[in-house]
């Protein structure tokens, strides 16, 4: 069952076979009725420390981008910061409610990497709260972004079990259509870019991107093309179809 926070605008739910939770908007507080639930997930390790401002950079450009979308009253933000472990930056929230100043500090950089721990609970966390939305009659689909720079090497599941929750998504009657993205950053430097794309496709994700390293300029284009795909597929929403994404 879902547990009431705090504030009173949002709600607490448990994920099956995760030992990360997540947040979301009650769906009473909710005026559309239509919504496209966007996730992104960054890799916070240490090895991320050499560019933290530029992916936090990133993030408010994507907020920025999408606020001025036609779909904006449409869409809904998950932000998820992972290390060794999993934490929400915020659950999900209109992206009226999400602020570019609001990611100013937000990936706080850790320890290792619990990519898998991540990736599940984005995935398992978007099909839950998806269903909860459809049983109210509104219409959702979805998008997820799993950004990360290196290997796993901390996490309690395995890739097998985000294969299974990515298959479930996709199989799913409460989202009429998801796209799942893994993005490889600065993978010339970790040489990590084979083992993110095997990751990729022995888990079923629809697209794997690898940036070669994590400049300014890199990231910049990175924050362009999600907010760009976040677009699209919100206005795929209705026909049951997932947009074609373009690239960087």
């Amino acid at each position: 069952m879902p547990i009431l926070d705090p504030n009173k605008s949002m709600t607490l739910h448990t994920v099956t076979g995760s030992r990360y939770g997540f947040s979301a908007t009650r769906v009473d507080q909710l005026g559309a009725s239509e919504w496209t639930l966007v996730a992104i997930v960054c890799d916070v390790s240490g090895s991320v420390g050499a560019f933290q401002k530029e992916m936090e950079a990133a993030i408010q450009s994507i907020v920025e981008a999408c606020r001025l979308s036609p779909r904006a009253d449409h869409l809904m933000l998950r932000t998820v910061a992972f290390d060794d472990r999993v934490r929400e930056v915020h659950g999900f929230k209109p992206l009226s409610d999400c602020h570019p100043k609001d990611y100013d500090g937000a990936l706080a950089i850790g320890g290792t990497t619990a990519l898998y721990d991540a990736a599940h609970n984005a995935v398992a966390a978007t099909v839950q709260y998806g269903s909860t939305l459809a049983k109210r009659g509104m219409a959702v689909n979805a998008i997820l972004f799993v950004i990360t720079d290196g290997g796993d090497n901390a996490s309690t599941v395995d890739a097998g079990a985000v294969k299974h929750a990515i298959a479930h998504a996709v199989k799913s009657e409460a989202l009429e259509s998801v796209q799942t993205m893994l993005i490889g950053v600065d993978v010339d430097t970790s040489g990590v870019g084979a083992y993110l794309m095997d990751f990729s496709a022995k888990a079923g994700f629809d697209h794997y991107l690898g940036l070669a390293d994590a400049t300014p300029r890199t990231l910049a284009g990175l924050a362009d093309f999600v907010s760009q795909s976040i677009a699209a597929q919100s206005m795929y929403l209705g026909t049951g179809l997932s947009a074609t994404l373009g690239s960087i």
